[in-house]
């Protein structure tokens, strides 16, 4: 028996894995105590790599579709036929006839991240899309506009805090999320050990909001009034003289906000003025604070405004750049550096709805109209990454129509899942406990500085490849150059030496439990390259939009719903459904509803219902619960794996519903395009009522 050490690269929390293997067995799969940053947790999702590693659904060398069926082939044959294909595609019809999608999963996998960017950067398409428009573009938009550049994300420095305020984040069920934080259920619990709390802010009791101080519920869409209403408490309370050198725009936020009414938002949000002003006061009391908003206030209509406004109250609270507020990392290999603000927003819209681009996509909302409309720049090629559209992405129907469209159609993916069953041409990387890996991403947003790197624990199969040696030679063949082959180590010990630490990857090497290199400490001055704007004006201009929204916000209809999605500790969006182990226990994918509501409506535990909406129709079993407030209904993200020509054996037993069935392309949030998922409105009914 021998023991590997790495790190988990399935979801953001970088958790240490002890793994103890014989020849190619994995006998346990269990947390490293060592491990500088995890401090040996663990979450079930670790079990799911040695599921990936023995799948045998998963792909291991090319395939393309034929009259008969899924042929496998060569890599020279699969190389030739992509390449071709795109040269003849482009040459017909234009560089825009190509589109890009890549998918979660690709920052999760160093040799992808490292590489990929590259080979579609040669494309030279303008139709680049990604999940960061259904996720946490927001994030990325109120970061430029503040700070300069959109990686300059702040942390909340939770193992320091004295008051943390959750607005729709759930990290006892994501491991953290845009805050890289293994054993966060513990670090949480060591606020109020210390004589502190956290407060969650949620449409749903979370796992989360159950083991915390507090727990208010909200109505969804309505938290950027929330966020103004407390950053109006908070100024009134601080009466905060910023630095003139270093901040712009207080004035103008001042009057920005000043013209909302408290008495109007506590009608919108559910949530009353003397809530909002206890929080205030309790935020503003603490030694420490820090608010953090997840995929709640990101997935929204106006998630621009709700992540611009709580780095505004982190701010004028006196919490930013400070030891147990909102801070900025310092990692390993730093590609954000001095990095100088430039112009990253708008270029070019697209074609169709004329959404703008925000760092060189588009938001993914346009994807499938941009393939089903004819005319010039008409999408008739496309790329998909790691990645599922189909279940990940608005109007998942539409997008199925969509691919069956085009004229040809590849993707790098390592299943034949509900998006990539439409491909012509599927190219496996090898995966998981075959790769090396070392977390570019994660380490930017960790709420400690660390570094780690993991060896490949067994070798890929003979004749397969690895992603860094897919996207380069392809790059080759597209350039018709022989450049030599780079090994991701090469460039990540480049990226080491010349970091602010002047590591090694033979110090990595040395070091399999990572090394610590210490909390976060302030250094914003060194960090942004301007004044840091507290009111942008494309923030600002978009508050009317807000306030056009009261009126909506105000009308109730008992015959419809706000639906909101939800994950579970043993998901990971679409991706670990073919996994026995983490599929195991009761349906997780059900209707959430609330008790009056399912009183109203007749509907019954375990009895299906129909949830419709603008776009489609689902039938759902029914869970009621009052963890869930009244008005709303939720469904969890990443199933309906019911369709045809997959080969998810273990899912399909498991295929649930798609919550992305239901959600509408045509709302987003019209300033940044992200997908505003928890802005749908939709119909429930009982099954039995409407066969009756």
């Amino acid at each position: 028996m021998e023991t590997h050490f790495r790190t988990c690269n399935l979801c953001e929390a970088m958790c240490g894995l002890k793994i103890t293997y014989e020849n190619s067995e994995i006998l346990k799969i269990e947390g490293d105590f060592e491990d500088t940053f995890s401090r040996g947790h663990i979450c079930p999702k670790a079990n799911g790599l040695k599921d990936i590693f023995l799948d045998k659904d998963r792909l291991k060398f090319p395939i393309k579709k034929t009259e008969n069926g899924w042929q496998q082939i060569s890599w020279d044959e699969a190389y030739g036929l992509m390449i071709s294909k795109t040269k003849e595609i482009q040459g017909k019809y234009g560089r825009d006839a190509i589109g890009v999608y890549q998918g979660n999963p690709t920052i999760h996998n160093l040799g992808t991240t490292m590489f990929a960017p590259d080979f579609f950067r040669l494309l030279k398409t303008k139709n680049m899309f990604s999940a960061t428009s259904t996720d946490q573009l927001p994030h990325h938009f109120a970061s430029w506009l503040m700070y300069g550049h959109p990686m300059l994300l702040t942390v909340p420095d939770i193992d320091h805090t004295d008051y943390m305020l959750i607005i729709g984040g759930n990290p006892l069920a994501s491991n953290g999320s845009m805050m890289s934080v293994p054993d966060v259920a513990h670090r949480l619990e060591a606020i109020k050990s210390r004589g502190g709390k956290y407060v969650v802010i949620d449409p749903r009791k979370t796992e989360t909001a159950k083991h915390a101080s507090e727990h208010f519920f909200i109505k969804p869409n309505t938290d950027a009034f929330f966020l103004i209403a407390l950053a109006k408490e908070i100024l009134a309370i601080k009466n905060l003289e910023l630095d003139e050198l270093r901040f712009t725009g207080l004035d103008q936020l001042k009057q920005e906000i000043n013209k909302f009414d408290l008495g109007d938002i506590e009608q919108i949000t559910g949530i009353s003025k003397e809530t909002i002003r206890t929080i205030a006061n309790d935020f503003c009391d603490s030694p420490t604070a820090v608010c953090y908003g997840r995929v709640g206030v990101s997935t929204q209509a106006f998630g621009g405004i709700c992540l611009w406004l709580i780095n505004v109250i982190n701010i004028v609270s006196g919490n930013f750049d400070k030891k147990g507020g909102a801070m900025f990392t310092l990692p390993a290999i730093d590609f954000i550096g001095n990095a100088k603000p430039k112009d990253r927003f708008s270029r070019w819209k697209s074609r169709v709805s004329g959404y703008p681009e925000f760092i060189g996509e588009l938001p993914v909302a346009a994807l499938a109209e941009e393939i089903l409309t004819d005319g010039d720049g008409q999408i008739k090629m496309l790329f998909t990454n790691c990645g599922n559209p189909v279940l990940s992405t608005s109007n998942g129907v539409q997008v199925e129509k969509a691919l069956e469209t085009l004229d040809f159609m590849v993707s790098f993916d390592i299943y034949l899942n509900e998006t990539t069953c439409h491909a012509d041409l599927i190219l496996p990387p090898a995966t998981g406990l075959e790769n090396p890996h070392y977390d570019l991403t994660f380490h930017v947003l960790a709420i400690r500085n660390t570094a780690k790197y993991s060896p490949p624990l067994f070798n890929k199969a003979e004749g397969a490849k690895y992603d860094w040696e897919i996207f380069q030679e392809l790059r080759n063949l597209f350039l018709e150059e022989n450049q030599a082959i780079v090994q991701p180590e090469v460039k990540l010990d480049l990226g080491l030496k010349y970091g602010p630490y002047q590591l090694s990857m033979e110090v990595l090497k040395q070091n399999p439990h990572g090394i610590d290199l210490g909390a976060l400490k302030p250094h914003a001055e060194n960090r942004i390259q301007q004044k840091i704007n507290l009111c942008p004006d494309l923030l600002a201009n978009d508050l009317s939009r807000l306030l056009d929204s009261k009126h909506e916000l105000f009308a109730t209809d008992s015959k419809q719903f706000w639906l909101i999605g939800r994950r579970h500790l043993r998901d990971n969006n679409s991706w670990m459904h073919n996994s026995a182990k983490l599929m195991k226990g009761k349906n997780r994918c059900t209707l959430l509803i609330n008790p009056a509501d399912s009183e109203f409506l007749g509907l019954k535990e375990h009895e299906t219902a129909v949830v419709t909406s603008r776009v489609g129709k689902v039938e759902i079993p029914v869970e009621i619960s009052a963890d869930i407030m009244p008005g709303v209904v939720s469904i969890p993200h990443g199933y309906g794996h019911h369709r045809k020509g997959i080969k998810l054996d273990i899912a399909e037993q498991y295929a649930g519903v798609s919550i992305n069935d239901l959600s509408d392309e045509k709302v987003i949030d019209q300033l940044t395009g992200n997908s505003a998922f928890s802005a749908v409105r939709v119909s429930v009914f009982s099954l039995l009522d409407l066969k009756r």
